[in-house]
């Protein structure tokens, strides 16, 4: 059999085997590329729904449980859980981190990022705040505690501390800058971390939590029609978790210029938005309270430490000696109370420091792990 029967070498035969070669190759790269578009949707859509869950479960709180350190322990995890999900996506998108406008908005977030370092060093401050002002009510119960009688002595001792306890907690009212001098933070990280860099390393006394929230949400604006994709979508929904996280630890715990200004704009369709909107509606609501205006923090056992000094206060002022049985036990009742805040205190505070402290650090590992790989897109 001849060989020509096998193989056709006329030139019009050669462009129709190489155009089908040619067009098999380009159906290949493009399903490989859209089989990668496809993944990015499919994880964005999926944090999405987790982010979802998780705010879902935290606006399901009650209202004693709202604010309460119980409950900012459920947010931060919820919020340390969204981070890794979301340092994954990044992660695994590593080849589109270098195009535009995703660049733009991925650059965004960690710069963001990077203001809510502050954030939580101020946060660690003020749950240092709060531990003083537990030493106060412990100088209370040490005083009125176990005694077989209360004389005056143990009357006086408890006083001074509840002046004490007072005057701390109306210097944070008036000013928010009891523990601004303290120049805390969460430790200097190496400068092998190449791309990390903070606004500061402590809070300085002109820092301002409302202006850094406000930084924070600054022209955060869901991306426009014709950039969104899975990518933009999942920076934009880390970034107002990122935002609200931020704003509710402001909210509730003493901190140097609080403010609960920061604008929440986000349209609805987002499955998220209406937990978050919920949650956000709760918090300011409960700020407008008349008995929770102007208070240094929200937080349900700061209100509990006002609740019992000022209960305590009444009682020690209209004590007169010696103390009929009945006032007696009205102050031993209130004793009891003090101590179940006391040991309530102890319990999450040290925890919630923390956990804190991992949002602080987790922020940075992403923020550095996330610019090098987008150095690698590059």
């Amino acid at each position: 059999m001849p060989i020509t029967e096998f193989h056709d070498a006329s030139p019009s035969s050669q462009s129709s085997n190489s155009g089908s070669i040619f067009s098999i190759l380009s159906r290949r790269r493009d399903q490989v590329h859209s089989t990668a578009h496809g993944a990015a949707e499919t994880e964005a859509e999926v944090f999405q729904r987790h982010v979802a869950d998780r705010f879902h479960d935290l606006a399901a709180a009650d209202s004693g449980s709202l604010l309460s350190i119980p409950w900012l322990r459920s947010l931060l995890d919820a919020f340390l859980c969204c981070q890794e999900e979301f340092k994954a996506i990044v992660f695994n998108n590593t080849a589109s981190l270098s195009r535009p406008p995703i660049d733009r908005h991925v650059a965004d977030y960690f710069e963001r990022s990077v203001r809510a370092l502050d954030v939580c060093n101020a946060i660690r401050d003020g749950v240092e705040q709060i531990r003083q002002w537990k030493k106060q009510l412990e100088i209370v119960l040490c005083a009125l505690d176990k005694q077989r009688s209360i004389g005056e002595g143990q009357f006086r001792r408890a006083k001074k501390a509840l002046i004490d306890l007072a005057i701390g907690m109306l210097e944070d009212k008036q000013s928010n800058a009891t523990f601004a001098q303290r120049n805390r933070s969460f430790g200097r990280q190496q400068r092998s971390l190449g791309h990390f860099r903070s606004l500061s390393w402590s809070v300085s006394r002109s820092w301002s939590a409302a202006k850094q929230l406000q930084a924070i949400g600054n022209n955060l604006l869901p991306p426009r029609p014709n950039e969104a994709n899975g990518l933009t979508l999942a920076v934009f929904t880390m970034n107002f978790v990122l935002l609200f996280v931020m704003w509710a630890l402001v909210a509730a715990i003493p901190c140097q210029d609080r403010g609960l200004q920061a604008q929440f704009n986000v349209p609805k369709q987002f499955l998220w938005a209406g937990s978050i909107l919920s949650l956000h509606e709760r918090i300011v609501e409960e700020s407008k309270r008349r008995d929770r205006r102007n208070v240094c923090g929200l937080l349900r056992e700061i209100e509990e430490i006002e609740k019992c000094t000022r209960h305590l206060n009444e009682l020690v002022d209209s004590a007169e000696f010696p103390l009929s049985e009945e006032r007696e036990r009205e102050v031993r009742q209130m004793v009891e109370r003090v101590r179940n805040v006391c040991e309530g205190l102890k319990r999450v505070l040290d925890p919630l420091e923390c956990q804190v402290r991992e949002v602080f650090h987790r922020i940075v590992r992403s923020r550095t792990q996330g610019l090098d790989s987008v150095g690698r897109g590059d």
